[in-house]
């Protein structure tokens, strides 16, 4: 990714895994960044370090599913500079089968995948279609693809992701706004090594051709040259990043 500098990045749930190392890798090639988590330990962490590099870093500590106070933090961040790159990536799950799951937690999954990204593309591409140039890149999953048991909000929310992709990008093609997804698979994070067992990861690594877990700075990367100018004719694409896994 060429140097970033003058341009800043938004990222959501910035405080560990996949976006923190976004938010660190896109600092590392010269972004500002504002961070938005809501986890307010794991986002001091996140700007600590991007701060010793020597980056402008704004954050907010908020429930991203609050779309008034979400809209209010943008706003602040905003009068800061204008913000020319997104990251959607914040998540959670809430596993349950389609007999099982409540409509609650189906609709709070979809909240913060769908939802949330929808609210913030609303609020930052009209400065992009502007000015002319700005990068989305939304995080959805390899279970966009295949689906998975005991999965259907999170698989459901995920493929609605790039729909939303896809659709954002033929509407800001013509000003030059790229809006891209990945697809993560397996990926080694806080919450994954926290709350999945071996027995449940150890399949899907026996599954996958290049026999491992994916780190979160691998897929930061390809976020990076999805947000550089390098990847300027790249819009409305799915990319897998899962090892083979899925596909």
């Amino acid at each position: 990714m060429a140097n970033r500098s003058g341009h800043k990045a938004l990222i959501t749930g910035a405080g560990q895994g996949i976006g923190r190392a976004c938010a660190e890798v896109l600092a590392s090639k010269g972004a500002d960044v504002v961070l938005l988590d809501k986890n307010p330990k794991t986002l001091s962490a996140t700007a600590k370090n991007i701060k010793a590099m020597g980056r402008q870093v704004f954050t907010r500590s908020l429930d991203l599913t609050d779309i008034q106070v979400l809209k209010a933090a943008v706003q602040e961040a905003k009068q800061e500079g204008r913000i020319d790159i997104l990251v959607n990536n914040a998540g959670y799950d809430r596993p349950g089968t389609t007999a099982k799951i409540s409509s609650d937690d189906f609709l709070d999954v979809l909240a913060i995948h769908l939802v949330v990204p929808f609210v913030l593309i609303q609020l930052l591409l009209p400065d992009m279609r502007i000015a002319g140039w700005g990068r989305v890149i939304n995080v959805s999953s390899i279970y966009a693809l295949t689906g998975a048991k005991a999965e259907v909000a999170y698989s459901t929310a995920k493929a609605g992701v790039i729909g939303l992709t896809k659709s954002v990008a033929k509407e800001a093609g013509p000003q030059g706004v790229t809006v891209n997804a990945v697809l993560p698979g397996l990926t080694r994070t806080p919450t994954i090594e926290k709350f999945m067992a071996d027995k449940y990861k150890q399949p899907i690594v026996d599954q996958t051709p290049l026999g491992r877990m994916g780190e979160a700075e691998e897929i930061a990367s390809v976020v990076a040259f999805l947000a550089s100018d390098e990847a300027s004719y790249i819009t409305a694409a799915a990319i897998p990043i899962s090892g083979g896994w899925g596909i």
